[in-house]
């Protein structure tokens, strides 16, 4: 009987599988995109996993560039068991798909590896449910409510300068994994700016209950396998529970737990009248609990505590991961241009404070710039890609000839069509920031005029905090975060290279973080030689 039971459930399985391959495969056949030149696909590998492996950013990045000088801004490339993708640099079709997110929502696939990571929050949900829970949390992100939890970012800062300043004494110079250190302290500072938990990270060797649930959660979503990409490319496969798949569900039901007990805490001090100079009425989770019983929020519209308490992961990633890798990504620029570091140095020593305001950090024309530059170059978040979710038509800055001959000023997309985003590679474009696009030169900020405004980003025309309605809703945090940080060690410590630059490598998931190409099977790192700066 069992066997029988077994046999039903393996053939059921084994007929949706087929059938949503057979709906790919009528979908292949019938799209517009067959006639635009791409690549060709020559290895079975790349049949599986698709063209563009994201495990090297560097070399995916320079693929891209070849694809474009090759083929035009607008290309096919071959994704999962060499489906058809839409590549495109051209700016006019970006900024349409950025600004039609009901048209062009995130892939399937993509929300499900996400919500493995961060549950049923903002970064995952679409749609009336994405704008629903944006107008909502919208007030927690302003720019006065970054002024008040700005002293949190100060303060963690100089607490990572203590240690950096005990570690390197009055000369001394030592070898630093500023990843690990910088990790450490993003994490305290989104713990205590999001919802007033003290992860004390960079205090103690031993992590938080909460750290340890998210860490386990963010490496395992982050681990690829082929049972792997069959869970997030066919939803059949699903239904196999694999180790990573317990593990992350143990982490899950810690996060929600403990974040069950957060939301109850910020309930219980508004419902109380606690004091607005308090850290518990500042931070994140409070300011959303707030703004979701606002009396200009209709009943019908306002949060359910399952989706406040989804955002708890979300702020996690949000601010936490991404700031942390930028901020790396920056020390590690500044120590290959001495000139730009040093002029960085005499900017903020200008300023007799340790603990600046917002407004302080933001009148700093040079960290700007610095800011500027390095998130343009080292984008934290790569890439992106959406899928129509119905016939369209998108408008090009630049025709593209297919393979038969013609000329098109327009390209169709069907239904279904899965639409890349290259942040990183727009961000580098030489059409766009010159012949110098790849190198790290802050300088060219001081030139407005020579910034081009084609790019369709939220901030400072680039892509880095993506564009339209979906884009970045922390990004001032995360920016205000970035300078204080880089305020407090600049102006303390000189940062040079540890290893060659050629060692160093960067590797995406969710967000890209540097390794060592000699050492690719060790957790990501970032090595750099500090000590402390003498005047």
């Amino acid at each position: 009987m069992f066997f029988r039971f077994l046999l039903s459930i393996s053939g059921l399985f084994a007929a949706y599988t087929l059938l949503y391959l057979l709906n790919l495969i009528i979908q292949e056949l019938r799209s517009p995109l067959r006639h635009v030149p791409g690549p060709k696909t020559s290895k079975l590998a790349n049949f599986f996993y698709g063209q563009i492996n994201d495990s090297d950013t560097a070399q995916t990045l320079r693929k891209r560039q070849q694809w474009v000088e090759q083929y035009g801004p607008t290309l096919k490339y071959r994704g999962f068991l060499g489906f058809s993708r839409l590549y495109t640099q051209d700016t006019k079709a970006i900024n349409h798909v950025l600004m039609h997110p009901y048209t062009y929502q995130k892939p399937e696939s993509t929300r499900y590896n996400l919500s493995r990571i961060v549950g049923p929050g903002l970064l995952v949900v679409e749609a009336d449910v994405h704008k629903q829970q944006r107008r909502v949390m919208n007030p927690a992100f302003g720019y006065p409510q970054v002024r008040e939890l700005t002293p949190i970012f100060t303060q963690k800062g100089n607490e990572l300068r203590n240690i950096w300043a005990a570690q390197t004494g009055a000369s001394k110079t030592v070898r630093v994994d500023i990843l690990a250190w910088l990790n450490k302290a993003t994490l305290d500072i989104i713990g205590l700016a999001g919802f007033n938990y003290d992860f004390n990270s960079l205090a103690s060797e031993n992590q938080s209950e909460l750290a340890e649930a998210f860490n386990m959660i963010f490496k395992s979503g982050v681990q690829g396998s082929p049972i792997r990409i069959l869970q997030t490319q066919l939803p059949a496969f699903r239904f196999i529970k694999t180790s990573l798949d317990r593990v992350m569900d143990n982490s899950q039901a810690v996060m929600k737990r403990i974040g069950s007990q957060l939301l109850q805490n910020s309930k219980n001090e508004i419902a109380h009248g606690g004091s607005s100079d308090s850290t518990r009425s500042r931070d994140l989770l409070s300011l959303l609990v707030r703004a979701n019983t606002s009396k200009d929020i209709p009943v019908h519209q306002r949060l359910t505590d399952e989706d406040v308490l989804a955002q708890v992961p979300t702020f996690l990633v949000a601010g936490h991961e991404t700031t942390s890798t930028a901020t790396t990504w920056c020390l590690f620029a500044l120590a290959q241009n001495k000139p730009a570091q040093t002029r960085l140095r005499n900017e903020l020593l200008a300023m007799d404070t340790d603990e600046p305001s917002m407004d302080e950090l933001n009148a700093l024309s040079y960290l700007e710039c610095v800011v500027k530059e390095s998130l343009r170059v080292y984008s934290p978040v790569p890439s992106t890609t959406r899928v129509a979710t119905q016939d369209d038509v998108v408008p090009l800055a630049k025709p593209f000839t297919d393979t038969q001959g013609n000329v098109h000023e327009t390209l169709r997309v069907k239904k279904g069509q899965a639409v890349m985003i290259p942040i990183m590679a727009l961000n580098h474009d030489k059409e766009i920031w010159g012949p110098d696009a790849a190198e790290f030169k802050p300088e060219r900020w001081e030139q407005e005029k020579a910034i081009s405004n084609s790019i369709p980003g939220i901030w400072s025309h680039i892509l880095s905090f993506s564009g339209g309605p979906r884009a970045c809703i922390g990004y001032r945090f995360s920016l205000v975060e970035m300078k204080a940080l880089l305020f407090t060690l600049v102006r303390n410590f000189e940062f040079d290279l540890a290893l060659a630059v050629a060692e160093i490598g960067s590797r995406s998931s969710v967000v890209q973080r540097p390794y060592l190409r000699s050492e690719p099977t060790k957790e990501n790192q970032l090595p750099l030689l500090i000590k402390a700066y003498a005047a």
